[in-house]
């Protein structure tokens, strides 16, 4: 009798396992899912902006006119951490690319949000501006000190694509470029971005 009792034991637990099995693959066959999915969700970072803009010492940059392919993933302003403005970007072919900005010693500054990055002494000229070359471990990135802050624009991107970021990151009213604008507080520039 106990021998006839354990094979019903090892059969139902069989029995058992086939039938979730069986529920486990049609919850996933007929769930709708998607596989390419990018799993990263874009941010609105309208408001961030509107206040940092508010709040800064001095001009946030913040792109306009870029095409739906790139996707805003991140924003952030921290006046108490040197009023540390971010904002971060997929760019189309998925390498990132951010703008962050502060009024903290530079040199500190520019080492923590480049991940390492070190000053290798070569400048670049971007839309008639001087900008620092960095390069560090995990990304590379332009540099500039102007308006009491630093800037710099950051990345996995290639070096083409952080001039695409850096050109239209200036002051000047006259910079006619639609990809990145500025609205500077305090240089009565009539504001070309778009909320």
């Amino acid at each position: 009798m106990a021998s006839k009792r354990g094979k019903q034991t090892v059969r139902d637990m069989f029995l058992s396992m086939a039938v979730i099995s069986a529920v486990a693959g049609g919850v996933y066959i007929f769930v709708p899912h998607d596989d390419k999915a990018n799993p990263v969700k874009a941010v609105d970072y309208r408001v961030e902006l509107l206040t940092a803009r508010r709040a800064a010492p001095y001009p946030v940059a913040a792109p306009a006119g870029l095409s739906k392919d790139w996707k805003p993933t991140s924003v952030s302003y921290e006046r108490q951490s040197g009023n540390g403005w971010h904002l971060g970007f997929l760019d189309p072919d998925g390498k990132y690319v951010a703008v962050e900005q502060s009024t903290s010693p530079a040199k500190k500054y520019v080492s923590e949000v480049s991940q390492d990055a070190t000053n290798t002494g070569r400048t670049q000229q971007v839309a008639g501006e001087t900008w620092q070359h960095w390069k560090g471990p995990k990304y590379d990135a332009l540099v500039r000190h102007d308006d009491g802050a630093t800037t710099v624009v950051t990345g996995s991107a290639s070096p083409p694509g952080w001039a695409y970021w850096a050109a239209p990151l200036t002051s000047s009213c006259a910079y006619q470029q639609n990809v990145i604008r500025i609205r500077p507080r305090t240089t009565g520039c009539p504001g070309p971005f778009s909320v």
